[in-house]
């Protein structure tokens, strides 16, 4: 199968997606981020029903919010990669999640018809009730409980819990795990790492702003340049207006958000002048 084929076809099935089938729903992203399902890559996009076995990458400065089965939030910071390994619902949501780089975090108020395991990494935790934060660099993995109680370890390791707010668990790649106290001003700064800030250009699902980030004389040229856009982790589309091709970027949460991703495509070759306009 050609591979722009594949590509399409994966990106026309995925609103399509049965209830059944959907682990998570993409709440909001701050691009560029990317689906990555079936050997095939694709933006990613707000409202996206996300499957197991799922891979979600973010690029620099980007975020993404997801929403569970059983309404647990899962937060995404930039350069991030994370995977759905399974999931189920039947009666309880049983599902396995794997941040394989970047930051995280999993918040969520309910404890009972949920069982669910988070792997940073090479650091494995039990989720109960609770509010915590992870991440996982190239000198270490690092869990924080922000609220509520977890049972965390790591391969050779026994099982520790945290039940103490700012409590950390971490393990360095060439070193043994260890349980800290970490400062609140310290959670703050992570906490900034997964929260897309107020008008920093994301895109929520029906989101009424668009980017336009060229304009061709020609279809053809206009589908190349999307398809490009694409690559770089932008879901943009190609609409036509008065004769001439558009090629947009659309679903932006505000006029602001519109502009602040406005000034980020600037610096990509061939968006000389974007503009914001309301509407599809």
């Amino acid at each position: 199968m050609d591979k722009w084929i594949g590509v399409w076809l994966l990106a026309g099935s995925l609103a399509a997606a049965p209830a059944w089938g959907q682990v998570a729903r993409v709440e909001a992203v701050q691009y560029p981020a990317w689906l990555e399902r079936g050997g095939y890559r694709v933006p990613l996009t707000p409202g996206i029903p996300l499957q197991a076995r799922d891979k979600l990458r973010t690029g620099a400065n980007a975020r993404v919010q997801l929403r569970l089965g059983e309404g647990s939030a899962v937060k995404l910071g930039q350069n991030a990669q994370f995977v759905v390994e399974r999931a189920e619902q039947r009666g309880v949501f049983r599902a396995a999640l794997s941040v394989i780089a970047g930051a995280f975090r999993f918040t969520s108020r309910a404890v009972r018809n949920r069982d669910i395991a988070i792997k940073v990494r090479n650091v494995s935790i039990g989720i109960r009730g609770t509010d915590v934060w992870g991440k996982s660099t190239d000198e270490r993995d690092l869990v924080c409980l922000i609220e509520g109680r977890v049972s965390v370890g790591s391969e050779g390791h026994p099982t520790v819990t945290l039940d103490q707010p700012l409590d950390f668990y971490q393990r360095p790649r060439e070193g043994l795990p260890e349980v800290a106290k970490v400062d609140p001003k310290q959670i703050e700064e992570w906490a900034r790492e997964t929260e897309i800030a107020k008008d920093a250009g994301a895109a929520r699902a029906g989101g009424k702003w668009r980017v336009v980030a060229a304009v061709f004389e020609g279809r053809n040229q206009a589908l190349q340049f999307s398809r490009g856009m694409r690559a770089r982790g932008y879901p943009s589309e190609v609409a036509s207006q008065e004769g001439k091709f558009l090629v947009q970027i659309p679903g932006m949460a505000s006029e602001e958000d519109a502009r602040s991703l406005m000034a980020g495509l600037r610096g990509i070759e061939g968006i000389t002048l974007p503009l914001v306009k309301e509407g599809r």
